[in-house]
């Protein structure tokens, strides 16, 4: 258990970081989950039987302080890192042209900074391993919404994570970048209902995590884009 791989995800208390945290657990691996509910996070795992291999953190993702709070704690109680899953994120489903900016500043630090602070924090440890950054985006990241203002923060990601590979990946260290379409998850909340037509379930892209966590040393997999079928945007 002490050689076994260690994992990072913010935002792993519920939809797909928690989909991926249980996955991983599962494979063998010890796992990390940061989130800003102390009591989402005391249910997740308890909801889990506290299994000895999670570590839960609460802490805020765009918050430099709280990231390197989390990314040390998982050094000290496990001695490496070898994942981490820039998770954390949501949507104010609103446009640019008419929506309320009070809820924008939050989403784009949360979206946009926060993937960035948590491999500033975690890129030396990854170093050491020879590990991985998954970040989280979103099909929206790669085709324009009107007026889609979450979009433009996963837009922002999709170059972040192309930026960051080719700096580290001559570090030994992998890039992946999962872009899911419609997955039903608590992402959906704030809009008050669920989109139409088919959706994909939050095990399902992190099915995809786990298999770009789990590829050969030397491969690297860096873009995985997952739609449900009938989404032709």
């Amino acid at each position: 258990m002490t050689d076994s791989p260690v994992a990072l995800i913010t935002g792993g208390g519920s939809g797909i970081g928690a989909a991926v945290a249980r996955q991983l657990l599962e494979a063998g691996h010890r796992v990390t989950v940061t989130g800003r509910g102390e009591a989402r996070l005391r249910d997740f795992a308890e909801g889990l039987g506290n299994p000895e291999g999670l570590l839960t953190v609460v802490g805020n993702a765009a918050d430099h302080g709280d990231v390197r709070t989390a990314v040390e704690a998982t050094l000290k109680a496990f001695g490496r890192l070898d994942t981490v899953v820039a998770n954390a994120g949501f949507a104010t489903h609103d446009s640019v042209a008419e929506g309320d900016p009070a809820g924008w500043t939050e989403m784009v630090l949360t979206n946009v900074l926060g993937p960035a602070l948590l491999i500033r924090a975690s890129v030396d440890a990854l170093e050491e391993t020879r590990g991985r950054i998954v970040l989280i985006g979103s099909v929206a990241g790669f085709v324009p919404g009107p007026g889609n203002v979450t979009g433009a923060t996963k837009w922002a990601v999709t170059g972040l994570a192309e930026n960051t590979r080719r700096q580290v990946t001559d570090w030994g260290i992998g890039v992946t970048h999962i872009a899911p379409g419609r997955v039903e998850t608590p992402f959906w909340d704030a809009h008050g209902s669920l989109p139409p037509g088919h959706l994909l379930t939050a095990d399902q892209i992190a099915d995809s995590v786990v298999w770009a966590v789990r590829q050969p040393d030397g491969v690297d997999v860096n873009t995985v884009v997952v739609r449900p079928l009938g989404q032709p945007n």
